[in-house]
């Protein structure tokens, strides 16, 4: 997360997390799924602006703003009240946020718990509390299981209900194009309709990997919540075929859906693969990216 001051504002980014591959390998007592995936961070995201206020205010701009709750639910405003609220012996005063929302909400890339975890580290900055970053990860779980991993912001290997970090170093930057076609999707209707909750775990990774290693290694691995979300919401498929045909190497749903991601060689062919997608969906969102790592070695 790439944080910004001007002036008394204070701006950090909120990226968009794509699960490369998510499988789903038990279930605890409580009814939490247990999970291994592999995510990663766009450059593309959210913004998250903190300001100086008489009095809390909260505003929401951007492409997708409509569809932003602006009370109950809003995890921006969640994260705020719970960071407040654990340190209640200080001055913790009045803070204006304003969100800049670019991403689709409910479209499994994690926008919201992104957006949460930067209002995390924007306030503890802002309000020069100092906590660390374990314990505010620690604080973020309790807004979703989706904060810890959000808060790392970096290519990592998630375990437990997600809240089992492990970052990846030297892992590659990818090239993708995302796409969400415009159909949100509820996480738990997802996890309802999964047939199997205690499934294989992830392969071990390639001890170097290079972008086109990643993509093999993809190709042994799955997201188990891809069928049942297809089966919920058709327009994912609909997406899937549209990343095949325009020459994606590898294409996946992320997440809970319904956003999937379509992996390119190079900035060149990505952009040049979201072009005809956007013209013949142009009510989906589209969008060409790049992961955050080590360079992409280019491979076609």
């Amino acid at each position: 997360m790439v944080l910004e001051r001007a002036a008394d504002a204070l701006t950090i980014d909120a990226p968009a997390k794509i699960n490369l591959a998510l499988h789903v390998v038990g279930r605890r007592a409580d009814g939490y799924h247990l999970l291994e995936s592999l995510a990663v961070f766009t450059q593309l995201g959210d913004r998250i602006t903190v300001e100086p206020a008489s009095s809390d205010r909260f505003a929401v701009t951007g492409p997708f703003a409509d569809a932003v709750p602006p009370g109950d639910g809003n995890l921006v405003l969640a994260a705020r009240d719970q960071l407040r609220a654990a340190f209640p012996q200080r001055p913790c005063g009045p803070v204006s946020i304003r969100l800049d929302k670019n991403l689709p909400v409910a479209s499994g890339i994690g926008g919201g718990s992104s957006d949460a975890a930067a209002t995390l580290r924007a306030l503890n900055s802002f309000w020069q509390l100092a906590v660390s970053d374990l314990d505010l990860a620690k604080l973020g779980l309790g807004l979703g299981a989706d904060l810890p991993m959000c808060f790392a912001a970096k290519p990592l290997i998630a375990g437990g209900i997600g809240d089992n970090i492990e970052p990846l170093a030297d892992f590659p930057s990818l090239h993708m194009v995302l796409v969400n076609p415009g159909v949100p999707v509820a996480t738990p209707d997802v996890f309802r309709a999964l047939a199997s909750r205690d499934n294989p775990g992830l392969p071990p990774l390639p001890a170097r990997p290079s972008a086109g290693a990643v993509i093999e290694w993809l190709n042994q691995t799955r997201n188990d919540l891809e069928i049942p979300a297809k089966a919920l919401a058709p327009g994912i498929g609909e997406a899937l075929l549209a990343l095949n045909d325009a020459g994606a190497r590898f294409a996946r749903m992320s997440g809970s859906g319904a956003s999937c991601f379509g992996l390119f060689g190079d900035a060149v062919r990505t952009a040049e693969a979201a072009e005809p997608i956007r013209r013949q969906h142009p009510q989906w969102f589209v969008a060409a990216t790049q992961s955050g790592g080590a360079p992409a070695d280019g491979a076609s």
